[in-house]
């Protein structure tokens, strides 16, 4: 069976150089960041590519991708080839889902209805954060009915809210829960501290708990009247480093469709997110924004893909950069993949065609790597794909 033919975006590129024009972003998407920091906002570039404490974390996410060759296969036919996959009971053109980022519209005005298009386009899930600049019942508008997207929770204290929260989802249409685990704290970020930069405090990225009824009814006054009270308000209910695994129950009594636990680097907890009745897992350290010095998110993937992969869907963020990035990941085991900076930075520069660039530069280097590799599915990618040259 003949899938998308993703790789057709290089000819498309090609063919468009014949009358002189080129792109107008990078097509390697590891340029995206320079050329987003050369031309946007320090704050906003520096809240999106910061990272926790030196950085170690967002390093070790690239050095543990980048220990892994991957060994090419050759006479192989690989004439026709699906990218196709399944996840949590859709068929899906391609194993890549945008990650949950919050407040875009510090990158720009279109925010989340931009990034949330340039996927539906594509056939792709969009995972709506919590934490965005544009209501959920917006972003689900602005995908349309058939559209696969997913809502991202950043568990409150308040379960009122929470509650509240979970129904709005699912009556706008998500159909997967993704619970962050890794952000009941915010990390010593020193990119923000140092410019104080934090845009939640003015009122960005809260869209969902400012248009939320139990919210405001926990307010002396309206929002509008006494934005900053809703901002304090906000803040003292955001999350809780609390939370147990005893408290999973309550979102299960209260949502009935898929849940994902986001943030997941030990076998362990992986297991127990299996015991507890789980459906999957992120294998996420959050791009190296909470825990500096953690393990790299691909060094965790094998050992959490090899104690559940039978019995959760893994998934995997954190570090993903290129098409040979996704190729790694699903061959150690992630059924999927989340991609989170590169589409920011698209979103930044471009709007939705700067997410549609970025998407289809990662799915065409995938289809291409993939087939130019000896492999015409995602399925049939297992360790035998790579090796750690110089051991193990």
């Amino acid at each position: 069976m003949q899938g998308q033919d993703w790789s057709a975006f290089q000819f498309e590129i090609y063919l468009n150089g014949m009358n002189g024009t080129v792109p107008r972003l990078p097509t390697d998407l590891s340029g995206m960041e320079e050329m987003a920091a050369q031309r946007l906002g320090p704050g906003p570039v520096g809240y999106v590519a910061g990272s926790a404490g030196s950085g170690r974390t967002e390093r070790a996410n690239r050095e543990a991708l980048d220990r892994w060759a991957i060994v090419p296969r050759m006479l192989r036919d690989v004439r026709e080839r699906d990218l196709g996959v399944e996840l949590f009971g859709r068929r899906l053109p391609a194993p890549v889902a945008l990650a949950p980022v919050g407040v875009l519209s510090i990158m720009h005005p279109d925010a989340e209805p931009a990034a949330a298009r340039a996927a539906a386009a594509l056939g792709l899930p969009f995972t709506a954060s919590s934490a965005a600049d544009t209501t959920m019942e917006q972003i689900a508008e602005a995908m349309g009915e058939q559209a696969e997207r997913w809502f991202q929770l950043y568990w409150p204290k308040d379960r009122e809210v929470c509650v509240s929260f979970l129904g709005r989802a699912k009556a706008a249409g998500y159909s997967v829960l993704v619970v962050t685990l890794d952000t009941w704290l915010l990390a010593w970020r020193p990119r923000d501290l140092n410019q104080a930069y934090l845009p939640f405090l003015h009122g960005i990225g809260t869209a969902n708990y400012f248009s939320d009824p139990a919210f405001r009814a926990g307010l002396a006054k309206p929002v509008e009247e006494d934005p900053t009270a809703a901002v304090l308000h906000w803040a003292q209910m955001f999350a809780d480093p609390g939370k147990t695994w005893e408290d999973l129950a309550f979102l299960r009594d209260h949502w009935d469709g898929p849940i994902v636990l986001k943030g997941v680097l030990h076998p362990d907890d992986a297991r127990r997110a299996a015991d507890t009745g789980m459906d999957g897992v992120v294998v996420s350290n959050h791009g190296g924004r909470q825990v500096n010095g953690a393990i790299g998110a691909a060094d965790a993937l094998p050992g959490i893909a090899e104690a559940v992969g039978d019995r959760l869907t893994v998934l995997f963020d954190s570090g993903v950069r290129s098409g040979d990035d996704v190729l790694k990941a699903l061959a150690l085991g992630a059924r999927g993949v989340l991609l989170g900076r590169p589409y920011v930075y698209g979103l930044g520069l471009d709007g939705e065609a700067g997410v549609t660039h970025v998407l289809r530069c990662l799915l065409a280097e995938f289809d291409l790597t993939m087939a130019l590799s000896g492999y015409t599915r995602p399925g049939e990618l297992t360790r035998e794909a790579l090796t750690r040259p110089g051991g193990a």
